[in-house]
């Protein structure tokens, strides 16, 4: 009897996060999408042009 050990570099499925199929349900679990960078104080002050 012998037994085969894998070794990958790629974790299990079930610890895995699943990803959203769904846009819209993404959307109502975390909000919109936001930029990474925040707007600086010029951007804030005069919007986005």
């Amino acid at each position: 009897m012998s037994s085969y050990i894998t070794h990958s570099s790629r974790p299990h499925e079930s610890v895995l996060p699943r990803p959203h199929t769904d846009a819209h349900h993404r959307m109502r679990t975390y909000g919109k999408i936001r930029p990474m960078e925040e707007p600086g104080f010029f951007e804030r002050l005069f919007g986005r042009r």
